[in-house]
């Protein structure tokens, strides 16, 4: 079961401008940065929210590392905006192959690393009216040292 929008991805050109612009404009601030060798991109997640279900939600803003990368090819094609969006699930395999089993392509044959921790795959835009859409379960959350 999908239980809350994960993230919206964003492309753009450049992330410490884009990240200034979110917060200069609505305050949002940065949860999480990382370099994503694999997919040759460097991000920053602004948290926009907690949800009900423990986890949150996220503007995820996506500078490419490298031109060759699928964020590189996109912007070239399409310049900066809304890249994809990204819905939470407890079990990334299960709603896959439930999703699969619907019809829709699921981009990777198994769910990949993704931001802070988490397994993500991605499913066909054509088969999602145009959307590029991202299934995510986040890695557990650590319990605080007492």
């Amino acid at each position: 079961m999908l239980t809350r929008i994960d993230h919206i991805g964003i492309a753009c050109h450049d992330l410490d401008a884009t990240v200034e612009f979110y917060r200069a404009t609505y305050g949002f601030e940065v949860f999480h940065t990382e370099v994503n060798e694999e997919q040759g991109v460097r991000e920053a997640m602004l948290k926009i929210n907690e949800t009900s279900d423990g986890g949150a939600s996220y503007l995820q803003l996506l500078e490419p590392t490298r031109e060759d990368s699928a964020v590189g090819k996109w912007l070239a094609k399409n310049g900066e905006g809304v890249h994809h969006i990204a819905f939470g699930t407890a079990d990334v395999d299960a709603e896959a192959a439930g999703i699969r089993d619907k019809g829709v392509r699921v981009l990777y044959d198994e769910p990949r690393r993704g931001s802070m921790g988490s397994r993500i795959t991605f499913l066909h835009p054509k088969d999602c009216h145009g959307v590029l859409t991202e299934l995510v379960t986040s890695a557990p959350v650590e319990s605080p040292e007492h």
